[in-house]
């Protein structure tokens, strides 16, 4: 009985998890190898992701320590229950099921802010979440 009580006390406290069930090593990091925070560039823009601690495989592949690139695009990271679901597909969230780790997006001129997530084999974030820095770019 204690132990169940101890469980229940304990799930409280912890509360549910916070990303999805496919797990990521400690220490993976993404990031962005072009463009840099803060810099001034022409559209179409050229986004370079950059990868550490993990592999990177298309979706649909349910392989250990490996996921696929996800661009959020002028949109919030995702946090608490979002974490749990899989990354949405619109405009502001590209995704890039079939491994790819570069890309060309087309931005209208002005301030733009980019940062990338690392989905698993169903396009739900990792657990814990492998997301990169937030960047801000200006278009001109």
């Amino acid at each position: 009985m204690r132990s169940i009580i101890l469980a229940a006390a304990l799930t409280l406290v912890a509360g549910p998890a916070l990303a999805g069930e496919t797990s990521a090593p400690e220490g993976a990091e993404l990031y962005f190898i072009s463009p840099q925070d803060g810099a001034t560039v022409s559209s179409p823009v050229t986004v370079r992701f950059g990868l550490k601690g993990m592999g990177v495989a298309p979706a649909g592949t349910e392989k250990e320590k490996t996921g696929h690139h996800h661009l959020l695009i002028d949109a919030p990271a995702p946090g608490g229950a979002a974490l749990n679901e899989p990354i949405p597909a619109d405009d502001h969230h590209k995704h890039f099921g079939g491994g790819q780790t570069e890309t060309g997006i087309e931005l209208a001129p002005g301030e733009h802010s980019l940062q990338l997530v690392l989905g698993d084999w169903s396009h739900i974030p990792h657990n814990p979440p492998v997301m990169s820095e937030r960047i801000t770019i200006t278009v001109k």
